[in-house]
């Protein structure tokens, strides 16, 4: 009877397994980053951020009045 195995595969494993484990951290990094971004980065938070400064803006001056 003749044995088949995998050696040749065997001499791959841990390339493939480096080369997949960097396309997964590849994936999620890119996932993560543009996450992390679009919500920095999103239309509501500019429009809250520029109606809190008008606000804080008029507080300010209705504060200072002189007599």
């Amino acid at each position: 009877m003749k044995r088949t195995t995998f050696n040749a595969i065997g001499g791959w494993q841990n390339f493939l397994f480096c080369i997949g484990m960097y396309v997964v951290a590849l994936f999620f990094s890119i996932f993560v980053c543009s996450s992390i971004f679009y919500v920095l980065n999103s239309k509501s938070n500019k429009d809250a951020a520029k109606t809190e400064v008008v606000q804080s803006t008029a507080k300010e001056q209705l504060a200072s009045v002189n007599h």
